[in-house]
């Protein structure tokens, strides 16, 4: 079980929760700011948000986060199919659960807190999404142009920097 955690939690997943609170103070600022400032709706308001925070995102978790160095159209379209994905399943879920939790509230106390409940749902299936997905091929090759593989655990105690091994299994 520590090895199925070690995969997934380790400096990558470090690094995109770091990007992640740079998107979530920009997105999160235009959603609330467009909901509750400007009256607009509750899609439009939560789609804003993943429309800014988006191209911060991809550009940050690309060079930052995955290392990838691509500059290819698939990748772009992997990405953006994974944040629309990502996004439909988050809100489209959020909404309706928390209107039948808190069925007594205010459609507008409602809607804040489904659009908070679908940030954190919308973290959690990005991360796999972009990581097993948009950039699974990010960082494969070494600088020697040696295959890493995805779990290369360079950064971590669980195998030398660079020898290409996962030995996590």
């Amino acid at each position: 079980m520590k090895k199925i955690i070690s995969a997934f939690f380790d400096k990558q997943f470090l690094k995109f929760c770091a990007v992640g609170v740079v998107n979530t103070l920009v997105g999160t600022a235009v959603m609330y700011g467009l909901y509750n400032l400007a009256h607009c709706g509750y899609w439009f308001s939560s789609a804003m948000n993943y429309v800014v925070g988006s191209v911060v995102s991809y550009f940050l978790n690309k060079y930052f986060t995955f290392k990838s160095r691509k500059q290819s159209w698939q990748e772009v379209a992997r990405f953006a199919l994974n944040i629309a994905v990502c996004y439909l399943v988050a809100y489209g879920l959020a909404k309706p659960l928390v209107r039948w939790i808190f069925s007594g509230l205010s459609e507008t106390a409602s809607d804040n807190i489904a659009m908070l409940g679908g940030m954190v749902l919308f973290v959690g299936l990005n991360y796999l999404g972009q990581r097993f997905f948009a950039f699974k091929d990010a960082g494969k090759e070494d600088e020697n142009g040696g295959d890493k593989g995805v779990f290369s655990f360079q950064d971590s105690e669980k195998g030398e920097a660079g020898d290409g091994t996962n030995k996590a299994q």
